[in-house]
């Protein structure tokens, strides 16, 4: 539990409307007693992510995401759960108390608040090492770039010497522990002592959204390998969710963000007014960033290098970006490499034109496959044209498809009728097609229910039962009690829900606030958020019912079995479980409150 009340941490989630909240993030649409939306948490193209008003807590059911308000910022805005409240509560107009903490309560209650504090830090010593005598390579090297001063300080770009442990000895002089230090992933620690793992590189601060340094990028000074190194996986930096640059790019007015390869690329373009650029972080792009790029744009540039690993990045990026419902189109560089070369040989204006003439990614994907046949040959000829209808079967909207099938049969001269045959019948009876793609999903979707049957899934359908019928605690409180629920986060919550329904009070969205991260937020979300049939007969519901009480108290019976010490107990807990196993001696009865 963070440094606030339950008091004040109830006060800002009951004072922080939900539907408003998220309503500010994502387009809402009334839906029942709910508000549906696409899930800013991954991609989809139908709605199934819930925002309920009466339970001030959302649920998305394609990917498992749920919580209350308070989760809701942590997730979206990638902020700690003191910040969380900090930003909900200047919203409400809520006044937090200021509390004066210790290095090791800070430690101890909030690490990644400790590690970005670290990272910063560690920031402006490159920095200052930059300016400095010793930075005068970096500094060189930079202004050898075509960077401007306001720029190397609009960035904070820095520099790190020439080894050995000038920043270790500067963080210990601050005063933070070598534990700490380990877990911001700019040291090496071995039996030999500890080092700085920066040395003679040109650093490039990396920021999340929030303009908080989270990891740090370096260039190497000379030809020693790797010419990049970036930060190892930390708590605060996860190369897959984040992008160079976005900080800046997302305040941009442009519709658009260019996507591009490197640090240098995107710095020359943002001091040039581009200020859409961004970076993926020395990987390659993943589909959390592409939903992250969606969160800002509606459309995506492609700047990749055009060499052919370049082409081969772009091929890989624009399926994911069509994944996630984002168009892209891409940049033509040649004769030059890159954008950072491109800009210093022809300058914005040439560059403005070239994104003006940035080609259709489909269209380019063509162009790639087209270069694979010799068009004058009758034989590769039509393999291209099957080639060509496969791949419309990327697109399962069918106007969309009808559409590009349209475009593509003028642009390449092949006829209509040919290529719509072409694609009905790959559509139809290949795996890849549209009606066995369908297949798959559903296969998948078996997979998932089947997966969903097991105790966590039985616990969220007992527990979303009691929250819709409270009545029905009466009947199982003496049957099944918190201590049946397995796992330390599952007892607490079921033991919150419990004390809540002993009291009449259910605000099922309140238990959240008693867990910190989000992962365990989402856990007790998805307790209280699993649907279960509400069309059956009173007969079936009764039978369900039971069902879910009896797996529950025979889970905890085995559980308790296999970790038993006291032998003597055993014989009590096989007289207990044979009771469960006739369980109409222990029927609960929904039609007349009986048990």
């Amino acid at each position: 539990m963070p440094w606030y009340s339950e008091e004040k941490i109830e006060e800002v989630r009951s004072r922080s409307d939900i539907v408003e909240v998220i309503g500010s993030y994502v387009r809402l649409k009334h839906s029942g007693s709910s508000y549906a939306g696409l899930c800013p948490f991954h991609s989809e193209k139908t709605p199934s992510f819930y925002v309920s008003p009466a339970r001030q807590m959302y649920k998305c059911f394609g990917c498992g995401a749920g919580g209350n308000v308070i989760t809701f910022v942590m997730e979206y805005e990638n902020y700690s759960f003191p910040e969380a409240m900090e930003y909900l509560a200047g919203r409400a107009g809520i006044v937090l108390p200021k509390q004066d903490m210790t290095r090791e309560q800070r430690e101890r209650e909030n690490l990644r608040m400790l590690l970005l504090e670290i990272n910063t830090k560690a920031a402006k010593y490159y920095y200052a090492k930059l300016k400095s005598p010793k930075g005068k390579a970096g500094y060189e090297y930079l202004r050898s770039r075509g960077l401007t001063d306001e720029t190397i300080t609009r960035f904070g770009l820095g520099y790190a010497g020439q080894g050995g442990d000038e920043l270790y000895q500067y963080m210990k002089h601050e005063g933070y522990r070598d534990e700490m230090l380990k877990e911001t992933g700019l040291f090496k620690m071995d039996e030999r002592g500890a080092y700085d793992k920066f040395w003679n590189r040109v650093m490039f601060p990396i920021m999340d959204v929030n303009n908080r340094v989270i990891g740090f990028g370096g260039r190497v000074m000379g030809d020693a390998k790797p010419k990049y190194l970036n930060s190892p996986e930390t708590k605060l930096f996860d190369k897959s969710r984040n992008l160079f640059g976005l900080n800046y790019a997302k305040q941009g007015k442009r519709k658009y963000l260019i996507l591009c390869e490197g640090y240098m690329d995107v710095i020359a373009m943002q001091q040039a007014g581009f200020t859409g650029a961004v970076a993926s972080l020395g990987t390659a792009f993943t589909e959390q960033q592409a939903n992250l790029l969606r969160r800002y744009a509606d459309e995506v540039l492609l700047t990749y290098d055009s060499d052919e690993a370049g082409v081969k990045a772009a091929l890989r990026a624009i399926p994911i970006l069509r994944g996630a419902g984002l168009p892209a189109r891409i940049v033509r560089l040649k004769p030059y490499k890159d954008p950072d070369e491109f800009m210093k040989a022809m300058g914005a204006e040439e560059f403005e034109k070239r994104l003006d003439d940035a080609q259709n990614s489909f269209y380019f994907e063509l162009d790639k496959i087209k270069e694979r046949f010799d068009l004058s040959d009758p034989e590769q000829m039509t393999r291209y044209y099957h080639e060509v209808a496969r791949k419309l079967l990327v697109f399962e909207d069918k106007v969309q498809r009808d559409n590009y099938l349209e475009a593509v049969s003028a642009r390449y001269g092949i006829r209509k009728e040919d290529l719509r045959e072409l694609v009905i019948r790959y559509g139809t009876s290949l795996p890849n097609g549209y009606a066995a793609a369908a297949e798959e999903t559903e296969k998948k979707q078996g997979t998932k229910k089947t997966e969903e049957m097991g105790i966590f899934h039985t616990y969220s359908l007992f527990l979303s039962w009691l929250a819709e019928t409270p009545e029905l605690y009466e009947l199982v409180k003496d049957k099944i009690t918190p201590d049946d629920f397995e796992g330390e986060s599952f007892r607490e919550a079921a033991s919150l829900f419990y004390a809540q329904l002993e009291q009449g009070e259910l605000v099922p969205a309140k238990i959240i606030n008693h867990f910190t991260d989000v992962e365990s937020q989402n856990m007790a979300a998805r307790m209280f958020q699993t649907d279960f049939q509400a069309k059956m007969s009173p007969e079936e519901r009764e039978k369900a019912f039971n069902e879910l009480v009896i797996r529950i108290k025979e889970h905890s019976i085995d559980l308790r079995m296999r970790r038993l010490t006291d032998m003597g107990e055993l014989q009590k807990l096989v007289m207990e479980k044979k009771q469960w196993q006739t369980p109409e001696k222990l029927h609960i009865s929904l039609k007349d409150g009986n048990s």
